[in-house]
């Protein structure tokens, strides 16, 4: 059985970012990840430019691959009328199989250990030891000090921590292309069509990344993928054209289900959740990997600064309902304005006509730069 003093159960951008903040300052700290890097996920892979700061100060930014410089904003109703805006901080495109693997290094360089390829099959904190035991995959079993939740959307560890938002079915499914097209380079859009959205942005390499939010239901009706694209995603003769003239790099798109925005708590089990593990914002508000970047940041932190467990989580707590828990809650809202006939129309609307109010909104789904 071996100690550590931090173990992060999942190797996304909070678990990494932690994991390199932590063993920077010479904690034992050790990230289990049940995939190997690198591998793709769903995720639109655009960043908000509240985190850059922060990455080039930390030496963390991936300019070597090159990652796009995005400024502007196009939202396309069902229709296919639009709408354009300038980004107030705009942000960057990168891939999530580039920059995950890229931070995994760094944080390694740093210290930290990794166990990848292996899940944690359960949990248990004792009250009398004031510390966690957790069984692995493997067979083998860990105890630590402080554990960090970094498991993202859906995992069986929400079944094991009984958390609240997991009994609730969710009817998005989440699916993701890289695909070849004619678009501007500086550009993210996002496109609605019925019961949902897609987004495209460029990443590295000239590549763009189109990620979609769809109902499960209507993949249900369809049969497939392909098919409910063909009949819901084309009356949007926008994203008609991106699938008919676009090369698409996968041989089969990155999906997932249940994805679920009901609230979560950021400190559950005296765990502290990082990412999407602590609460998932709206893809539509274009800043989830950019929250996920200052959680971790947030999480290392507290427990940098704290010795006392009960320390610990009330700082963490109070700074992440600080930052974050009105943004998600407005993010929920402003989903309501997309994915139907009359309220897209009313959103493409409002941006040609009320611009003050479009950049209020997004002001407020968006954190400072830190």
């Amino acid at each position: 059985m071996q100690a550590y003093d931090i173990i992060i159960i999942g190797g996304g951008l909070g678990g990494l970012i932690a994991a390199h903040q932590l063993a920077k300052n010479n904690r034992r700290v050790l990230l289990i990840e049940k995939k190997g890097y690198p591998f793709h996920r769903v995720c639109g892979e655009y960043i908000s430019n509240e985190v850059r700061e922060f990455l080039l100060k930390e030496n963390l930014f991936p300019s070597e691959f090159g990652p796009s410089e995005i400024h502007k904003f196009r939202l396309t109703s069902i229709k296919g009328n639009l709408a354009e805006m300038k980004l107030d901080l705009g942000g960057f495109g990168i891939s999530r199989y580039q920059l995950d693997l890229f931070l995994y290094k760094k944080a390694k360089a740093m210290g930290a250990d990794f166990l990848l390829q292996t899940q944690v099959e359960d949990i248990n904190y004792s009250k009398a030891e004031d510390g966690f035991t957790l069984s692995l995959s493997d067979g083998n079993t860990l105890v630590c000090k402080h554990v960090i939740g970094a498991f993202g959307k859906r995992s069986k560890m929400d079944k094991s921590l009984d958390r609240e938002f997991i009994r609730t079915r969710s009817p998005f499914i989440g699916v993701k292309y890289h695909i070849k097209t004619d678009h501007e380079h500086d550009m993210v859009a996002l496109h609605n069509f019925e019961n949902g959205y897609c987004g495209i942005n460029q990443i590295e390499n000239g590549i763009f990344n189109l990620c979609y939010l769809g109902s499960k239901d209507q993949l249900k009706e369809h049969g497939s993928i392909q098919e409910m694209e063909k009949a819901i995603l084309f009356k949007n003769p926008h994203l008609k054209s991106i699938f008919e003239n676009s090369d698409f790099l996968f041989e089969k798109p990155e999906v997932i289900n249940e994805v679920n925005f009901s609230p979560k708590n950021p400190v559950e089990n005296h765990l502290l959740m990082v990412g999407d593990a602590a609460g998932l914002i709206t893809p539509l508000c274009g800043n989830g990997m950019a929250i996920a970047i200052h959680t971790g940041k947030l999480a290392a932190e507290a427990i940098l600064r704290n010795e006392n467990r009960k320390a610990i989580e009330t700082q963490y707590e109070t700074e992440w309902n600080s930052h974050f828990k009105n943004r998600l809650w407005l993010g929920r809202k402003v989903q309501q304005l997309f994915g139907s006939k009359i309220v897209s129309e009313f959103s493409v609307g409002m941006i040609k006509s009320s611009p003050f109010i479009a950049h209020q909104i997004m002001k407020r789904t968006h954190g400072e730069i830190f």
